[in-house]
């Protein structure tokens, strides 16, 4: 049984790691129901326990302001020492999803960036702040798919652009071309 009053967020963010499926989903809504989540600013849609102590917290804040614009309630999450886990848990419309960060500053980057949270997380969200080739970028996102048998989505933050890449996706025979126009457009 989960404890809502209890502060070990630690505890409860390991239990993610052995979790799977529905079990795995009602652990990350248990999560954002635990006290100490606190809301950012007021009509933010965006809660932290404890992030803005940490050195990427204005970085984590500036995507988790995107993510609302797209609809979702956000949690930053802590980085305890003890575990890895993921940045954020996203909330839109009673569906719980949790993502790791990823955010790309340099053109080469953006294939070693995904492969880092393997065996973290099972989705991971790219956020673009510099030119990268489209048809590279779709490269990487499929690459990623084939080395994590795990992975379950790619979404790519660009400018004021959301895009969602699941692993079906990339098995479609026009992947390459789909991607592009949508990354371009």
């Amino acid at each position: 049984m989960f404890d809502h009053t209890s502060n070990d967020i630690t505890a409860e963010l390991a239990k993610l790691h052995i979790l799977q499926g529905a079990d795995f989903i009602r652990q990350l809504k248990n999560i954002t129901q635990m006290g100490v989540f606190q809301l950012v600013e007021e009509e933010t849609n965006i809660y932290t326990a404890g992030s803005e102590f940490s050195a990427d917290y204005d970085n984590l804040l500036c995507v988790a302001q995107k993510a609302v614009e797209y609809g979702f309630t956000v949690y930053i999450l802590p980085n305890p020492n003890e575990i890895r886990t993921a940045d954020f848990i996203f909330e839109r419309k009673g569906v719980y999803k949790m993502f790791d960060l990823k955010t790309i500053s340099g053109k080469s980057s953006v294939g070693n960036r995904l492969l880092e949270p393997i065996g973290q997380t099972n989705r991971v969200l790219l956020n673009i702040v510099v030119g990268v080739n489209p048809m590279k970028l779709a490269r990487c996102v499929k690459t990623y798919f084939e080395h994590n048998p795990n992975a379950v989505e790619v979404m790519i933050f660009k400018g004021k652009k959301s895009i969602s890449v699941i692993r079906n996706d990339t098995t479609h025979q026009h992947f390459f071309k789909i991607f592009v126009a949508k990354y371009v457009k």
